[in-house]
């Protein structure tokens, strides 16, 4: 089959044929209809967080159809339309018995420790395999895999009530998943950052206070914004140390700050001014949970998490399409995302 690798750190992904995955007795096969580019995948390719073992495929956010299933496999069946959860586990530590199985020990995340989707077909343990509606178009499912999924975690781990207030630093493919998880999860108000206009419009679009940041300080005008209270929860989804200390400084007393965005620099902190004077919380994201998916996904279905927004554009199983898009993804150039349709 092909398949889209990286071969190299630091070096463009290449187009190999490789031998379709094998199945095992609790796997299915899947054969890919959409893979979303993620920001993660540049950072793969460049370096700044490890692949391992090369050459890898890369493609973590996975949607398809059930080719083959193990001899120990119930559901899914073959011909079911699924969505692939992305952290491989082994099931039965105390991570996974407790609900925090992105910290198995044996975990492998697709397209990072493990062939990906950015291929023909991959091969995946059953229960990896969500369901997916027939009503989400599978670029869209694919999406929600990691830019919904992963904000939609955040979101819970920031206890964000109905009547707070809410502002997300970066409307690409995560921000404009939490503009609207968000309003359902009960914001009266959701303040979008961002720099650029067509995002900007995206967020208007969305119901959010667009906040331009090319012209103003985002957290002055958040403040103003607030009437001089701030917001109760703030997320970070670019991954800049810069808007990092932006999200810090625009929440309140008591105020939440989700960190989502990966960055290769450190964050400083004024923890008197910017944490303990008004008992402000900083929590960190990681990944999300495989029992949240299927809340998610009929989410989706319900159209209270709109994920058309989410897709702006398609390119083939192709190196070529698939570098340049990581290409403007470095230069931040990209639109909110691209997906891979083999």
């Amino acid at each position: 089959m092909k398949a889209v690798r990286l071969v190299k750190v630091g070096a463009p992904l290449e187009m190999q044929e490789i031998p379709v995955p094998e199945v095992g007795p609790s796997d299915v096969l899947v054969r890919v209809r959409a893979a979303g580019i993620c920001h993660s995948d540049a950072h793969y390719r460049a370096g700044r967080s490890p692949v391992h073992p090369l050459p890898l495929t890369l493609g973590h956010e996975v949607a398809g159809v059930v080719e083959q299933v193990g001899a120990k496999v119930v559901s899914p069946k073959v011909g079911d339309r699924v969505c692939i959860h992305y952290n491989i586990t082994c099931g039965s530590c105390h991570q996974c018995s407790t609900g925090s199985e992105q910290f198995c020990p044996s975990c492998l995340m697709i397209g990072h420790y493990a062939n990906g989707g950015f291929a023909e077909f991959i091969s995946v343990p059953a229960r990896n395999a969500i369901p997916l509606p027939e009503e989400i178009p599978f670029p869209q499912g694919a999406t929600l895999m990691c830019a919904s999924a992963t904000t939609f975690h955040a979101l819970r781990k920031s206890r964000l009530r109905a009547g707070e207030t809410a502002a997300v630093f970066g409307v690409g493919g995560l921000g404009a998943s939490a503009i609207q998880l968000a309003r359902a999860f009960g914001a009266i108000d959701v303040f979008a950052v961002d720099i650029r206009a067509e995002k900007l419009a995206l967020a208007r679009s969305l119901h959010a206070v667009p906040v331009d940041a090319s012209r103003d300080d985002p957290v002055e005008q958040i403040r103003r914004l607030t009437q001089g209270r701030g917001v109760d929860v703030a997320l970070e989804v670019i991954g800049r140390p810069e808007t990092m200390r932006q999200a810090l400084r625009s929440v309140g007393v008591m105020g939440r700050v989700v960190i989502v965005g990966i960055a290769d620099q450190p964050l400083s902190i004024d923890t008197y001014r910017e944490l303990l004077g008004s008992e402000v919380e900083l929590i960190g994201a990681n990944d999300h949970l495989l029992q949240e998916l299927p809340s998610l996904v009929e989410m989706a279905r319900r159209g209270i998490l709109d994920t058309s927004r989410v897709v702006t554009r398609t390119v083939p199983l192709d190196a070529q399409a698939i570098n340049e898009t990581l290409d403007a993804l470095e230069r931040w150039e990209a639109g909110v995302r691209t997906v891979v349709v083999p």
